[in-house]
This record gives structure tokens, sequence and C-alpha cells, in this order.
């Protein structure tokens, strides 16, 4: 089954084609973990990352607890329906892990779970960077 779906952002159509997951539809229209975490707290990190190519901003923030492992993430993104897809399955992937599993999730992951074409690959491998 092939579906085509397309998002009107800024004004600009993109199109995204999906063949059989609603994945990236569902992270793009019901986010997870969309907020922020206190920034001065000790066990709260937060990275920040602009694509200029394509106007997307993305921040991540993770918590990490006394074990060393990620207790909660939250993000805010600018940006396209891919990015916000990406950076909503980034959060939900990192909970529960330890930092050093947590860098060894890519942004090929992410684009192969969300069924990204490769004209949208840049909108996951910018999370690599907030890490």
């Amino acid at each position: 089954m092939l579906t085509i779906i397309v998002f009107k952002e800024f004004s600009i159509f993109q199109t995204l084609i999906v063949d059989g997951n609603v994945s990236v539809v569902d992270h793009y229209e019901n986010p997870r973990n969309v907020g922020s975490l206190d920034k001065n707290s000790k066990s709260v990190g937060t990275g920040l990352v602009g694509a200029p190519a394509c106007g997307d901003v993305m921040k991540l923030q993770i918590q990490v607890d006394e074990d060393g492992k990620i207790s909660d993430a939250k993000f805010k993104t600018f940006g396209c329906g891919s990015a916000i897809a990406s950076s909503s399955l980034a959060t939900e992937w990192v909970k529960g892990k330890s930092i050093e599993d947590a860098l060894k999730i890519k942004n090929t992951d992410l684009a192969r779970e969300l069924c990204l074409p490769p004209v949208k690959l840049h909108c996951s491998s910018e999370l690599k960077q907030d890490y």
C-alpha cells in the first residue's frame, strides 16, 4: 500500500511518500514529549541545533537519574513534519537508556523507522548533533 501525505507548512507544500507506515504522520500530528525540562537542574542536559538549509531548529533535553539512565526527554522543534516526527521518536527511544546507549541511536535508524524519503534524511540527522 502506498500512501501520499501532503503537509502544508509555511505556505509550502511538502509531500512525503510513506509505504505502509503511518508512524511519521502519527508523530507529526501527535508528537510525544513536547516541552521543556528545568534547564537549571543539574540532572538536565540541553542540546540545540539548527539547519540553515531548511530552517529547522531543534531543542532536545534529557534528564538523567542517579543510575545514569535517561529518565525523561523533551523537545521543541520548529521545522517540517519530518523534523517534528524525528524529534518525537528520538525522545521515546532515549528514555530508559544510558547516555552511552542513547548515543548509539543513529539518524538513519530514526529515518528508517519513520520511512523518511532520502530528501528528508537531513531532518533526522540534526538530532545526532544534539547529543
